[in-house]
């Protein structure tokens, strides 16, 4: 963006990052309290001004850190997002927050290591921080295990899963074959199925070859959904871990694509770019709206 935005205090910056868009809202220059209804209704892309979610901050903490809230478009918190960080991060950048091309952000799900590759083309290397597959940790309901390949049966027919944390639950089913059609039916039905207590974000993965998949997303909290980064993340670890990736793959999704490069100690990154949208203020009758919603 042209100018430093922090000289302007607008309501809210909308981004997009593949496809998926986050409006930031910055609590120094807006101070309307975010409730669950009134997010609901900032998302809404009828009735307001439309989004697949809200980013929260800066908000800096004792020791000067930066800290991001992450809330998904039905109201409830998210714990990372891989998009929603890099557009955050640009938003920094944009308002003038950090200059340095390496800094941390601290998010309900873990700190974030952000790199930025490429300030003109708006690239960004997150450090998506360690997975696991233990279902405690995800959480998976049953005994204690790692979840790899496991039956799951919806509404009659069984499908194969493997479940991994990315900082944020995920539910991976390989098939030969990926439509927004299948992942719209069968994602609302495995997000809120009782294996999963915090409920869970859906990938469909159509392994293309060793280095390149294709996903279809069905978000927690949101639902369909072009793209995402922490969806990438684990559908790529889950394709490495049965054997039928290697580590550094691109993954192709609807709004775009993504590169996802799992390293030692079960750590991973991912690397895209972001677009500025627009920026602006909520109507004055709107604002009546957000505050008594």
């Amino acid at each position: 963006m042209e100018q430093n935005l922090a000289k302007i205090k607008y309501d809210f910056h909308k981004y997009n990052a593949m496809g998926n868009d986050y409006i930031v809202i910055d609590p120094a220059h807006y101070t309307t309290p975010l409730t669950e209804e009134n997010t609901v209704l900032i998302c809404d892309r009828n009735k307001g001004a439309g989004s697949d979610g809200i980013l929260l901050g800066p908000v800096f903490d004792d020791d000067k850190k930066i800290s991001l809230k992450i809330f998904n478009p039905d109201g409830s918190e998210a714990e990372k997002s891989g998009n929603g960080v890099r557009i955050f991060s640009q938003y920094l950048i944009d308002a003038g927050y950090v200059s340095d091309d390496r800094f941390c952000l601290q998010t309900l799900g873990g700190e974030v290591d952000v790199f930025c590759l490429d300030q003109q083309e708006k690239k960004y290397k997150v450090g998506m921080g360690q997975y696991t597959f233990n279902s405690e940790k995800i959480p998976v309901a049953g005994d204690h295990r790692d979840v790899i390949s496991e039956e799951i049966i919806i509404d009659g027919e069984n499908f194969a899963v493997t479940c991994l944390s990315v900082g944020n639950p995920h539910c991976v089913l390989i098939c030969k074959d990926v439509t927004p059609q299948f992942v719209k039916e069968i994602g609302p039905k495995i997000e809120t199925n009782k294996m999963f207590p915090n409920r869970i974000n859906v990938q469909i993965v159509q392994v293309i070859d060793r280095n390149n998949i294709k996903i279809e997303i069905w978000e927690r909290g949101a639902g369909y959904t072009l793209s995402s980064g922490s969806s990438s993340c684990a559908a790529a670890i889950a394709s490495h871990k049965l054997n039928l990736a290697d580590k550094d793959v691109k993954v192709h999704m609807q709004g775009g694509t993504v590169e996802v490069n799992i390293e030692a100690n079960d750590y991973v990154y991912l690397t895209g770019t972001v677009k500025p949208v627009f920026r602006g203020f909520f109507d004055s009758e709107f604002q009546r709206e957000l505050e008594n919603v």
